[in-house]
């Protein structure tokens, strides 16, 4: 049962860091929006086709789209603390109770 419990330990870290990683895509975007940025860079691009397959539908569910904020990357952002802390931790805590 190690094998199965290391195994998910395994897989709990790598999800931390995915989440981690695009939590901090998802800063650096909102970043960025706030200068204009150059729609023909290449790191922009990239950017926005990464965050908005998630932003994009969140943006449209939200009632005050025509203020002016985005409040978009604080929805993600959040959703993904709540992902770590409650995702990565349940996994860590079975793998240990195997």
């Amino acid at each position: 049962m190690f094998v199965l419990s290391n195994f998910i330990i395994g897989l709990a870290k790598v999800i931390d860091i995915a989440l981690t990683l695009y939590m901090w895509i998802i800063i650096f975007r909102a970043l960025i929006s706030w200068v204009n940025p150059d729609p023909y860079n290449q790191i922009v691009i990239f950017l926005y086709r990464i965050t908005e397959p998630v932003l994009g539908p969140i943006r449209r569910l939200l009632p005050l789209r025509n203020i002016g904020i985005d409040f978009s990357p604080i929805i993600v952002i959040l959703v993904i603390i709540f992902l770590k802390y409650f995702l990565v931790e349940t996994m860590i805590q079975l793998a240990t109770h195997l």
